[in-house]
């Protein structure tokens, strides 16, 4: 029987469009035999240019029956550009349990095609379209100039002769079915917020789906994301930067090895005092489970999984934290809001807590629409405070909360996550708080006795400096 916390990780291998699964052959003889790479061509592209079946739905589908057939215990996808909205789909398919994918463990996603329909002028789209249909010559030439506009400083001679090869031989059936309606597929409300680790790699000179798109587009699908810019290099990152790539690629996978949640730390001096007998056992209990690190894997039970990602959104301006531990802050309100476990009051203005957060959060997302043209999850820190600082303004709608019922919302919202967030341990440690070892189990209260401005008992546990925690709460 395999132990499967120790199998290795197999890595399936996507491409880009007009590209096949030998754009990955640097970075597979890179990363050497310690990783078993697994390139496949999609449907149309490179040895499978006459399999059908161009949707999304239908490339996952035949990605997924490979999968399959090598049956590994535990797998990675990498996908490139098109290939990462396949990944993506993918993903979804495995943490909803599809047979076949329960091995997923990580997600390598390079310059992707976003989950939504991908950004792309109709000028850009329609001269794409018109490619590869006027003979020989003028199809090489259309493929030269595809590869050079998708480079940063060109590529050596090799991969430059194999990229263009490649886009010659592409079905144009499959190109044309892609730039017309696969990627402009809307996945976001099906993918959600996936809990799998992600790497995201992107090239500083990708004017289309370069870090900044990523960013707007796919990293709020992403519950766990390391994002890396490779400076210097365009779109087509396995081919330009094939010694980059496998070494991100290598680091990363060497994480998901012995992946754990992350808790944060509490430092010794403060759980010794934790565990003294300074703090009586009801206390230290509850001090205890709430430093338990929260589930990675974090289904959201009241909530949707897009009201969630944007409630972490919100939470991510209100309660900014740092460091290698952060407290799940949405993860534990939605838990209390499945446990009904509540303060025991609510404003009348206001639905029960539940509903609330479900109003107040559509609300949010309606007016940032309203005045921006995109999500909430779409926008940049900055533009994220500013929406944040117009909660309460009147907004029309049946299903959301009016500006005065807004602002209340908000005032809740803002109680239970400070709320949390000082009850860890970490953070008490981090702010020197001592008031936990006023008194034990014992008839006799230990109590304080320097109680002077500036004066601390001798067991007292210094505050931090230099804290890693949030320094500000909006």
């Amino acid at each position: 029987m395999h132990n499967v916390a120790s199998a290795p990780i197999d890595l399936f291998c996507l491409h880009f469009l007009g590209g096949s699964a030998r754009e990955w052959a640097g970075v597979a003889d890179r990363l050497g035999p310690a990783t078993r790479c697994i390139p496949i061509d999609l449907p149309g592209f490179g040895d499978a240019a006459e399999v059908a079946g161009y949707t999304v739905s239908e490339m996952a589908d035949h990605v997924a029956a490979r999968i399959r057939t090598v049956a590994p215990i535990r797998f990675a996808l990498a996908g490139h550009s098109m290939g990462a909205k396949v990944a993506l789909a993918l993903a979804r398919r495995a943490e909803d349990g599809e047979a076949g994918l329960e091995g997923l463990t990580g997600l390598v996603l390079i310059a992707g095609s976003p989950s939504g329909p991908e950004p792309m002028s109709d000028d850009k789209r329609a001269e794409m379209l018109a490619w590869f249909r006027d003979g020989a010559e003028a199809s090489r030439r259309q493929a030269e100039g595809f590869v050079a506009q998708n480079v940063g400083t060109g590529l050596t001679p090799d991969p430059h002769t194999l990229a263009v090869d490649d886009v010659l031989r592409l079905n144009r059936a499959a190109w044309c079915a892609w730039l017309g309606s696969g990627s402009r597929e809307d996945w976001r409300m099906r993918i959600g917020v996936l809990a799998t680790p992600a790497l995201l790699l992107t090239g500083s000179e990708d004017a289309d789906l370069g870090a900044e798109a990523q960013a707007k587009h796919t990293v709020p699908h992403l519950a766990h994301v390391t994002q890396v810019v490779l400076d210097g290099a365009g779109h087509l990152l396995p081919l330009e930067r094939p010694d980059d790539v496998a070494e991100h690629i290598a680091a990363y996978l060497s994480t998901l090895e012995s992946a754990s949640a992350a808790a944060l730390e509490i430092p010794p001096a403060y759980r010794s005092l934790i565990q003294s007998d300074r703090v009586n056992e009801r206390l230290r209990t509850a001090l205890l489970h709430r430093a338990d690190p929260d589930d990675p894997d974090y289904h959201p039970q009241v909530l949707d999984v897009q009201a969630f990602a944007l409630l972490r959104a919100l939470l991510a301006r209100i309660v900014p934290q740092a460091g290698p531990g952060r407290i799940d802050i949405a993860a534990r309100i939605d838990r209390a809001l499945a446990s009904e476990m509540g303060d025991g009051w609510r404003y009348v203005q206001l639905p029960p807590d539940a509903e609330a957060y479900r109003r107040g959060l559509r609300t949010l997302d309606a007016a940032t629409r309203a005045a921006t043209g995109c999500s909430f999850l779409e926008l940049d820190g900055a533009e994220q405070d500013r929406m944040i600082a117009a909660i309460g303004e009147e907004i029309s709608g049946s299903d959301v909360l009016p500006g005065p019922a807004m602002t209340l919302w908000f005032e809740d919202l803002r109680a239970d996550a400070v709320k949390i967030y000082l009850a860890h341990p970490a953070t008490l440690a981090a702010l020197g708080f001592s008031g936990i070892g006023a008194g034990g189990d014992q008839l006799v209260l230990h109590g304080f006795i320097a109680v002077g401005l500036g004066e601390r008992e001798a067991w007292e546990p210094a505050a931090r400096d230099g804290s890693t925690q949030a320094e500000t709460v909006r």
